[in-house]
This record gives C-alpha cells, structure tokens and sequence, in this order.
C-alpha cells in the first residue's frame, strides 16, 4: 500500500467516523450542510479522476466506479430506514442508532470488499481506496434525500419550513 493509498483510506475512516458520530446525534432535520458535501464530493472527485488517468482504466474502470456508487446508494437507502423522525417544537429531527452506525461500518466493509473483487484486474488495483471518499458522500447524500422526504411526510408545512 503506497502512501496516497494509505492517505485516501485514512481521510475514508476519518469521514467515516465523523459521520456515525452526526448520525447518532439528534438533529433538526434541514438542508444538508451544502458546503460539507461540496467540499467531500470535490475532493473525492478529484481522487477518483486522479486515480482512473493513472490507472488507465478505461470504461471498465467506469462501470466498476458506477457499481460501486449503486452499492452506496442503496447502503444509504437502507440506513435512511433506520433513522428515528419525529416532530418537536413544530420541527422535523432526525436520529439513527447504533443499526445506523453498524450499517455505515458495513457499508465501507462492502466498498472495499468491492474493490478486492475487482483487484484482479491489474487497471482496478486499489479503486475503492481512491473513491472511498465518494462512494461515502454518495451513501450520505442518498440517505439524507430519504430522510428529509420522511420528514416532510410528517408534516409538509413543518418540515420544508425547517430548512
């Protein structure tokens, strides 16, 4: 494992654990903290595209980055169910528990079990290490967009007043 390698997965865990942490929070339900996102997503981004020019790997290095971002999606999908929505004090609020947080574990478990299925090929060696960052923005983004629509179920007026 190179020292890039290593960086990108060590920045992964960081967000990883940043993430569990807000998850088991309780918070208002509102607009996502765009900034946040845009920063993660830009920086994973930028890995990804560093990582496919040096890697050489073609479409198939797309489509194995396309089925990757499909498993986050649907890891965010099956978080989302497990977040607690409530009112109170006339606002949405949202928390997970401790399934939320073994999902998220998972979920990068599975990301980087992806990556070794894939690290046959000498062109994926080490893709799910350089998109880990997207693949977790890609998971939180899903995850959020279900539970905001969760909360707005509760109450429209309420819960799209609370952003």
């Amino acid at each position: 494992m190179n020292s890039q390698t290593l960086f990108e997965l060590v920045i992964g865990v960081a967000v990883l654990g940043l993430l569990i942490y807000r998850n088991l929070t309780a918070r208002p339900v509102r607009q996502a903290n765009q900034r946040v996102y845009l920063i993660l997503g830009v920086i994973g981004v930028v890995e990804t595209v560093q990582y496919l020019n040096n890697h050489h790997a073609g479409a198939i290095g797309v489509v194995a980055l396309l089925g990757s971002l499909v498993l986050a999606a649907g890891f965010g999908a099956v978080r989302a169910l497990t977040v607690r929505v409530w009112m109170q004090d006339g606002q949405a609020w949202s928390q997970g528990n401790w399934l939320t947080a073994g999902l998220w574990i998972v979920a990068l478990a599975a990301h980087l079990g992806y990556d070794a299925a894939l690290g046959n090929s000498k062109h994926l060696a080490g893709l799910g290490d350089a998109t880990v960052l997207l693949y977790l923005v890609a998971s939180l983004l899903t995850q959020w967009f279900i539970v905001q629509a969760r909360a707005q179920r509760l109450n429209p007026a309420v819960a799209a007043g609370s952003r």
